[in-house]
């Protein structure tokens, strides 16, 4: 794969995250982005692995607690240990996850990744989030979930790189349409309601590399929730997700490093 299809000289969010979790999978383009958000915003790595922390979680709960055996990823990144299928696969052996994203990179590990469990099955979509239409139709999906079963709809750390004229609210809409009562739609996302100039700040560092994206309040991400119901303990910073899962409750100013929510719902 040759270095334009990768786009080696302009940064992606997903090579950005990465860096901040400590990989080895990005560019020297991606670490002076991420070192100028750094700049404004010094806890976006810790921001990271949060989030990351939070789709653990919330996996486990779905898989374990909930009984939810297919899932759709839909931005996924590079991959990270433990994946998304491997975490699922821990409680739900046949666990089948779709994994959706459109960067070169990121296609080329997932074409790559084992399937975590003899029963299970994992397989890769190249779309961009927006395009619902292709996403769901894809062979991948059709072949790999049933959707008249329960499916759990990841967006993680997503929809603050889709600006509101990208609707994304019509995106959430459509998939959730798509999928059966039971499913649930897990949501991460930046917010300025903590730290308003930093967060924004780091906000237009994005923009100024040719990456869209978009903070939101507590409000506008629950807006994307509208009809679904929230399970407990709601929309919160996502280390305060049942933070019983991992050991404890956070440090006190962890909100304000953060500058995250995340919540599931759960469509009836």
């Amino acid at each position: 794969m040759c270095a334009e299809q990768l786009n080696q000289d302009r940064p992606h969010s997903a090579r950005m995250y990465n860096y901040w979790l400590g990989g080895k999978d990005n560019y020297l383009s991606d670490r002076e982005a991420a070192t100028a958000i750094e700049k404004v915003f010094p806890h976006i790595a810790e921001t990271a692995r949060t989030n990351r922390d939070f789709m653990k979680r919330a996996i486990e709960h779905l898989a374990r607690d909930r009984g939810v055996c297919q899932f759709l990823d839909i931005g996924t990144g590079i991959p990270t240990e433990p994946t998304l299928h491997r975490v699922a696969q821990t409680y739900c052996p046949s666990a089948r996850v779709v994994y959706v994203d459109n960067d070169p990179i990121v296609l080329a590990h997932a074409r790559a990744l084992p399937t975590g469990s003899d029963e299970g099955r994992t397989a890769y979509v190249d779309a961009d989030a927006t395009d619902t239409t292709i996403i769901l139709d894809s062979p991948e999906v059709r072949e790999t979930l049933d959707l008249s079963q329960p499916v759990a709809i990841c967006l993680l750390a997503l929809l603050c790189f889709l600006p509101d004229h990208r609707n994304p609210r019509r995106l959430v809409t459509a998939l959730m349409n798509a999928v059966s009562a039971g499913s649930f739609l897990v949501i991460s996302h930046a917010t300025g309601d903590f730290r308003p100039d930093q967060l924004e700040a780091a906000a237009e560092v994005y923009r100024r590399h040719g990456i869209d994206a978009q903070l939101r309040t507590y409000d506008e991400i629950a807006a994307f929730f509208t009809g679904l119901q929230l399970i407990e303990p709601g929309i919160v910073p996502p280390h305060r997700w049942h933070p019983d899962l991992t050991g404890g409750e956070p440090l006190p100013g962890t909100d304000e490093r953060v500058s995250f929510y995340a919540g599931i719902g759960r469509k009836q």
